[in-house]
């Protein structure tokens, strides 16, 4: 049973980022075509980015109780790929957050 614990973890946040997407409509329920790109080549250069550290000998696997076991490729486990998800679509939610309340900002100066 631990072994699942930190893949449920991160699909609980990744759950909970949804909720959050599906209220304020930022990324997915917004253009949940771009989402889907911005999110999926996000994750596609950050896993090239573990290959390429993991063959240089800089990354390699720790060992938890909390994770699968299964992998990806060789040192490169399932979770990784799960908490690379949650990494871009919480910096795309922050952008599309951030990048509104500034349109915000601006026009209401242009009224006042």
């Amino acid at each position: 049973m631990t072994a699942l614990v930190y893949l449920g973890a991160l699909l609980v946040s990744i759950g909970g980022l949804a909720l959050i997407d599906r209220r304020f409509g930022l990324a997915f329920w917004y253009d949940a075509r771009r989402s889907a790109w911005t999110v999926g080549l996000g994750v596609v250069g950050f896993l090239l980015w573990d290959v390429a550290g993991l063959l240089l000998g800089i990354f390699a696997r720790g060992d938890s109780p909390h994770m699968t076991g299964l992998l990806l490729a060789p040192e490169l486990p399932v979770e990784e790929a799960f908490f690379l998800t949650l990494l871009c679509y919480v910096g795309l939610l922050a952008w599309r957050w951030f990048d509104r309340t500034a349109a915000g900002r601006t026009a209401h100066r242009e009224d006042a």
